[in-house]
Formats: structure tokens, sequence, C-alpha cells
């Protein structure tokens, strides 16, 4: 039987086409999904995600695409369907609300609202089958359906007193701020939740969070505290040599599930890329170590061969699925590596602890599924000495000659898919750090890349004079937010800081 289409078959948003066979009766964002939650006085099922989340693809395989499910969303919700990355202003309206709610936030966002879009539970992703003690989809449809049939007077309440939550929250405090005490504590909190042992802030999961080290960069020059830049080149040089990083094509993938930057969430974002690379370059301006250079330009190079699109501007992100698997692309079993480098087994089974049984543990299951994930795991001089190298920069080349003869074997797999919408904010953060690579390293072609990423920006997506948030498919969708006037009013400066170009 042929599936039949919903509404958001007519969206530019790859991620919302993804559900326009789902099911589910879903609206896109806007008046006529209100009106209708309204007219039938029901309740609004809202649901946030984006085509490279992992977790909103197995909800979407487990939950909107079943039957069952569905009717009990067509029958009791309205249920509409977000990209957040085409409507960052509704992601973080909703995104704080769960913030002040919840311990657990994330992608897939799903929130119950009040027919006058008031939040009166929000929650991330959910088997559809109650389970281990968490309660699937399927039955929390029905418990909220009993709350609007029979207590409804409780969910308005609820929906009450996290909005009044929300506004005492997000009220304008008029008071005068010191910059020098708010600068030290902000400081002071990063040195608290700082991991001596591993880099990065806190334990498990572990986020780049590319500004907190940039932030230090800064910080560091401003007071000249060792502490600070110590602190980034221990997180940098631990994320560089964990699975975090794709040590065969290079790139930064989303966040790591456990505390030592080995077990990554494959997700690749434009924007880290451009962040994380901005950090590397930052600190090699400052200390002239020129790995920190060497990983900004792999970062530079899986961009421009994997991220850019033939137009100029540069693709969003690349999932963190293939064949229906996460991290298939990425990771590879013990008999396969030996086959590929029969010669030099040995010594790539100490360079990124393969295991026979596999290194590499589910992020659901926590188990091994006989696959490995390539990470160094230790600093340069200790691989240097174990593997008899004079020097850590013979060390660090021969690493990076395995990792090619890896990518041409790699080359032949089924890739994950790639999310082609262009978006100002995200390019220009990295036509930003493009330009900052240029002037730090006269490398030419850095500032081609980022020449053909703003000329694109400003002869596609300004129309009419005003500018816009995103490009798919041929056309520009949805007006711009302040963050793409923000980030793109900082590329034209660093464009202009790299070129001395009076049209920037």
């Amino acid at each position: 039987m042929e599936k039949r289409a919903n509404r958001l078959i007519e969206s530019k948003s790859p991620y919302l086409k993804l559900h326009a066979y789902d099911p589910v009766d879903w609206y896109p964002w806007g008046e006529e999904a209100f009106e209708e939650a309204k007219r039938r006085n029901v309740p609004i099922f809202l649901s946030i995600g984006y085509s490279t989340c992992h977790w909103c693809h197995v909800m979407r395989e487990e939950s909107f695409s079943d039957e069952e499910v569905a009717k009990l969303l067509n029958e009791n919700f309205v249920s509409i369907k977000v990209d957040r990355e085409e409507r960052p202003d509704v992601d973080e309206f909703y995104m704080n609300i769960c913030q002040l709610v919840s311990r657990s936030c994330g992608w897939p966002l799903n929130l119950f609202l009040t027919p006058n879009r008031e939040p009166f539970l929000v929650f991330t992703y959910l088997p559809k089958e109650s389970r281990m003690g968490v309660i699937g989809f399927k039955d929390l449809l029905i418990r909220v359906i009993d709350l609007w049939q029979n207590k409804r007077g409780e969910a308005f309440v609820m929906a009450r007193n996290i909005m009044n939550a929300y506004h005492e929250l997000m009220a304008p405090h008029p008071s005068q701020v010191e910059a020098e005490p708010l600068i030290n504590g902000a400081y002071v909190g990063l040195l608290t939740t700082f991991d001596d042992v591993f880099g990065g802030f806190g334990t498990a999961p572990k986020f780049p969070q590319a500004q907190k080290l940039i932030f230090l960069i800064r910080f560091h020059m401003r007071e000249r505290k060792k502490k600070p830049l110590t602190m980034v080149e221990k997180t940098l040089k631990m994320m560089r040599f964990g699975g975090i990083y794709d040590q065969v094509g290079f790139g930064f993938h989303r966040y790591s599930t456990d505390r030592e930057w080995k077990l990554p969430h494959f997700e690749k974002m434009l924007y880290d890329q451009a962040m994380l690379s901005r950090a590397y370059l930052e600190v090699y301006a400052v200390t002239r170590d020129k790995f920190y250079l060497g990983v900004a330009e792999e970062i530079f190079e899986y961009v421009a061969r994997d991220l850019s699109s033939p137009l100029g501007g540069f693709y969003s992100a690349e999932d963190a699925q293939s064949e229906g698997v996460e991290g298939k692309f990425y990771t590879w079993t013990y008999e396969e590596l030996k086959n590929i480098c029969v010669d030099e087994f040995e010594r790539i089974k100490k360079i990124f602890n393969v295991e026979p049984d596999g290194n590499y543990i589910e992020e659901a299951t926590r188990t091994k599924n006989g696959r490995n994930i390539l990470h160094i795991g230790r600093d340069l001089e200790d691989l240097m000495k174990e593997l008899g190298f004079p020097t850590t920069e013979e060390a660090f080349s021969y690493i990076k000659s395995i990792a090619l003869k890896l990518r041409k074997i790699r080359d032949n797999r089924e890739r994950p898919s790639r999310d082609e919408k262009i978006l100002v904010d995200w390019n220009s953060l990295m036509i930003s750090s493009l330009a900052l690579g240029y002037r730090l390293s006269r490398e030419e072609k850095y500032l081609k890349l980022a020449d053909r990423a703003i000329k694109f920006i400003l002869e596609n997506m300004i129309v009419n004079g005003e500018l816009y948030h995103s490009f798919v498919d041929g056309e520009v969708t949805s007006r711009a937010f302040l963050e793409d006037y923000v980030f793109l009013s900082d590329a034209l400066l660093e464009m202009y800081w790299a070129t001395y170009d009076i049209e920037y």
C-alpha cells in the first residue's frame, strides 16, 4: 500500500521531509496548526529535531512510523514538527524551558503544549514501549490523553507554573554589572569543573565546548596566567587523540559519550568544525606550536572535501549512521584492519588501540559490538617512544600516512547522509575561522574557500535587501535571525583583516 504524504511534503527542510510520509498527521510550525488546536480544543504535541540527529531517527522509526502511535496522536493532539536548524528561535525558546524543568535536555526535544503554546510536559527521546523503569512514548500519550480529558485544569496549572518560572528567570534585572567579578567568576567556574586527567569539563557525556576554550585563551592573554592555557592545551590534545576526532577523515564528531573522549556520538556538525578550528588556531597564535595549526588545517581539509557545496557555501552536517547503523562508516573490525594493513598491523594495533573483540561500546546498549573506534588516547611523546620514532613530528607524520591509506578504503563504504542546507550563521563561523587560518598560515586555499562562501551568501541569501537564514534546493527559506547578522558581520570583518579589501 502506497504511503500518503502529510503536510510536511511541502517543506524545504530535509529534516521535515524525512517525516513527510509518517502516518502522524504532522503540521509545520505556523498559524494553521495553532488555530486547529484551538478549534478542536486539544493539546499540541511539539517535536523538535534535525536531520543528522541519531535519536531523532530512532524515535521516528520506533514511534512516529508506528500506526498505533500515530492513531493516538492524530485523534487526540495537533502534532507539529520543527527543524531546529531552520527555526532556531522556536528551538531556543523551548530548550530554555527544558533546561528550566528537566535535568535531561537534547534532541529530539518533545513537549506537550496547551492550545496557547504553553508547555506542560517536556521530554527527549523515549522508546515506544515502557521498559526498565522508563515510561514508553505510547504509555505517556495515554496518560496525557487521560490528563487532558479528565483533569485538564492540572495541565493548565502546570503550564502556568512553568511559564511564570520562565518569565521570572528571563526578566531583565536592571543593575550595574561589573566586568571583573563576572570574568573572574567565569574562570573559577571553569576551573572547578575542569577534568585534569582527560581535559574538558565535567564527566560524561562530554561536549567539545569550543567557546569555553576560546574564553580561557583570551583570559590567559589578559591575565598572563599559565593555568588557563594549560587547561586548553590539555583539552585540545586529548580531543585530537580521542575517538571524538575522526582519525581517518579528520574533523570532530558531535560529542563523547564517555569521560575519556573515546566513544563518540558520530554526527559531524559544521559549527563544531568552525569553532574548534578557531580554538586550535588561537592556541597556535599564542604558543607557535605547529601541532595546533596542523589540527586546524586537518579540519579545513575535511570541510573542503566533505562539506563544501559546488555553489560556494558549506553544508550543515553529516549523519551519525549509515546502512541503518550508528558509526558503521567510522568503525572497523579487527580482521578487516588485519587484512588491509598486513605489514603494519602490529603498529596500527598499538597506535589506535585496536582489540580483537572490538573497543567500541554502543551508546544505547553499553555493550561491545565487535567493531573498533580508532583512537590514540595518549600523548604523542609516549607514542613516539613506544614505536621507536626519533621525534613526535615523525610519529605524527606516520600516523597521517596510515590515516590516508585507511581513508582510501573507507571511501568505498556507504557514507552517512549529509544535510545540504546552507545556513548563514554556521557558514559565517566557518568563514571567520578560514580567514584567521589564512592570516596565520598564509595558505591561499583557505582564503579562497572563505571568499567563495561569503560571496555565495552575499549573492544568494540577500533578497530584496533582506538577509535570509537558510538556503535549500536553490531557494532561500526563513528570514535571518540575530545570530545570522552577528556572525556574518564578524565574518566580513575577519575577511577585511585577511585581505584589507574595503568591500568587506
